[in-house]
């Protein structure tokens, strides 16, 4: 027996208060060791050499779904013998797009086995209705996965998707679903079908309440691909980004609509993001795709001790820096005011890009005037308040061409790109100011 983090997997040889992996308190919980094979054990089998050259490529071969911003994020579809896991919070419509991406290759004749350890056949079957899933489409209510496996050795489908990886278990293991040994080795038998029977397969993790992927980490470096569903669960539209693929674009995201018939594809997200154009407008590089976005700020003065600085969509710690950048080198007071930063649309911006826009909105509430509307502004600040160049800038400000914007602020040293689009370069965000 050992003891195991069940947040972090981290394994003790006895009972301590605190993780030393993870932090966490009173997580480590007594499971069973599986322990190691004795090395002097004779192998069960060889393994087998192979050339690249005898390796057929019509193995990596994809399987498009027709769901055009699924297969965007995928890279182009899903590629056999793949592992994929979906993350997300609950009731943000994972199940709702997995049974649609069912429908989808069902309709396209692949075989699927739709596996729900979470809901029963009613209740699936329900959903299924609201959403035009054939009623052929296969179905299995179980948690043992060792019974599942069974009957798959009979079905031998091409796409399997389970429903959740939380809520199968392995009886052979004496811990409880969800716990980090039976998802660490459902996720191991799942990778083995997967790589031995060619099969695809969709898992389903449930996520804490920081956001991350709940389990162990190791369940994020067995499989071949990790997806996050985003959005407001009140809202109706969502965003699925791919923040691991062995086979595409890292950070590729896809954007949906949620309505009585389930996700529709938005084809024009950046017309969605920019639906009021009363802040600045960024445009967002997310994988290959240009997306602009609104950045909105809220600036008025304070009367607490401590100052709120509320961030949505941002970095908080970012926005702090962003902050004391402006106070030092434009002489602007924050530290009596109240900040709040969002972007419009509930899309998450990473990228150090989006510092120059951030500063605009921020300097447009501070000094109470008006951002225009037809410009974007794109560029990353450095500590010593100069304006630096960033990665894929052309690409972004043809977006904003083809979407009618005017004018661009950009950092000093970039290129014409249209005659329709004037350029206002800056080095400093003491230009910023005096532009604005």
């Amino acid at each position: 027996m050992a003891y195991y983090c069940q947040t972090c997997g981290y394994r003790s040889v006895k009972w301590l208060g605190r993780c030393p992996g993870c932090g966490s308190w009173d997580s480590l919980v007594e499971e069973a060791d599986r322990g190691s094979r004795n090395g002097n054990s004779p192998p069960s089998r060889k393994a087998r050499l192979l050339r690249l050259d005898e390796i057929s490529v019509e193995e990596t071969q994809r399987y498009p779904s027709g769901l055009a911003e699924f297969d965007r994020v995928l890279g182009g579809g899903l590629v056999p013998a793949s592992l994929v896991l979906i993350g997300g919070d609950p009731g943000i419509g994972k199940s709702t797009l997995l049974l649609q991406v069912a429908r989808d290759y069902h309709g396209r004749g692949r075989r699927v086995v739709y596996l729900t350890g979470e809901e029963s056949p009613a209740q699936v079957r329900l959903r299924a209705e609201r959403l035009g899933v054939p009623g052929d489409l296969k179905l299995m209510a179980e948690n043992d996965l060792s019974a599942v496996l069974s009957a798959l050795e009979e079905e031998k489908p091409e796409i399997l998707i389970v429903d959740s990886i939380q809520t199968v278990y392995l009886p052979e293991l004496s811990s409880a679903p969800g716990s980090v040994s039976q998802v660490r080795e459902a996720a191991s038998r799942l990778l083995r079908l997967a790589k031995e029977e060619r099969v695809a397969i969709f898992i389903v993790g449930h996520v804490t309440k920081e956001g991350a992927l709940a389990g162990p980490r190791v369940l994020e470096h067995l499989v071949d691909v990790v997806l996050y569903f985003e959005g407001e669960r009140s809202g109706p539209y969502r965003v699925l980004r791919a923040v691991k693929n062995r086979f595409g674009p890292v950070d590729e995201i896809g954007v949906f609509e949620m309505g009585e018939r389930g996700l529709v594809p938005v084809e024009n997200p950046s017309g969605f993001f920019l639906s009021g154009r009363e802040g600045a407008v960024f445009p967002a590089l997310e994988g290959t795709r240009p997306l602009l976005v609104e950045i909105q700020a809220l600036v008025v003065k304070s009367y607490l001790a401590s100052p709120r600085r509320t961030s949505v969509g941002f970095d908080p710690w970012r926005l702090s820096m962003l902050l004391a950048i402006l106070e030092k080198h434009l002489g602007l007071s924050f530290y009596d005011r109240d900040v709040f930063l969002n972007v419009a649309g509930g899309l998450r911006i990473r990228e150090p890009a989006a510092d120059l826009s951030v500063c605009a909105a921020l300097l447009a509430s501070r000094l109470d005037r008006n951002l225009p509307g037809d410009t974007v502004f794109c560029g990353e600040v450095g500590l010593s308040g100069e304006v630096r160049p960033v990665l894929a800038l052309e690409t972004r400000l043809k977006e904003a061409v083809r979407l009618g914007f005017r004018r661009a602020v950009v950092p000093a040293g970039a290129k014409s790109l249209s005659p329709s689009l004037e350029l206002v370069r800056l080095s400093r965000l003491e230009e910023l100011r005096q532009w604005l």
